[in-house]
């Protein structure tokens, strides 16, 4: 019985791969990697440094702040103590990149699911014109009326 289970879970999956699942996924995730690394460069050239012209030329990966030590440490190359940062320019950052990120999704859904209502709206108007027009008439029945038509002239 589970050498039956198993051949039917590798025939399924074979059947989800060649389908072209498998493929349509990948080529949404390769586009979608693609597409972070465009909405993360965007965040990171444009927007930030256009934000910290109201932060007064500071940017975001400068932001952070200086957390209090228990215990000194010395770099042993400078001698100098080294300070412990609580960093949150970054995650700003990617908040602003998911936020840009989530924008254009919910705009592709938003216009994906404008246009198949209006492919099923129209869909229901053909099948409505369909249900409206009478069927044509057969080739036979076309025959008989000319018969009829003959035989009325005489």
């Amino acid at each position: 019985m589970a050498k039956k289970e198993k051949k039917g879970f590798f025939k399924e999956f074979k059947e989800f791969a060649i389908s072209g699942n498998m493929f349509d996924m990948a080529i949404g995730i390769i586009i979608g990697g693609v597409f972070k690394e465009l909405v993360q460069k965007f965040t990171d050239n444009i927007i930030m440094p256009i934000i910290s012209i109201f932060t007064g030329g500071v940017s975001f990966d400068q932001w952070k702040i200086e957390l209090p030590t228990i215990f000194e440490k010395t770099d042993p190359e400078t001698g100098e103590i080294i300070k412990n940062y609580l960093t949150f320019g970054d995650f700003i950052s990617a908040i602003i990149s998911f936020l840009i990120l989530m924008l254009v999704v919910f705009l592709l859904v938003k216009g994906v699911n404008k246009l198949r209502k209006a492919a099923e709206a129209r869909k229901a108007k053909e099948e409505e014109k369909a249900e409206e027009a009478p069927p044509e008439p057969s080739a036979e029945e076309k025959l008989l009326v000319e018969i009829r038509d003959l035989l009325a002239k005489k």
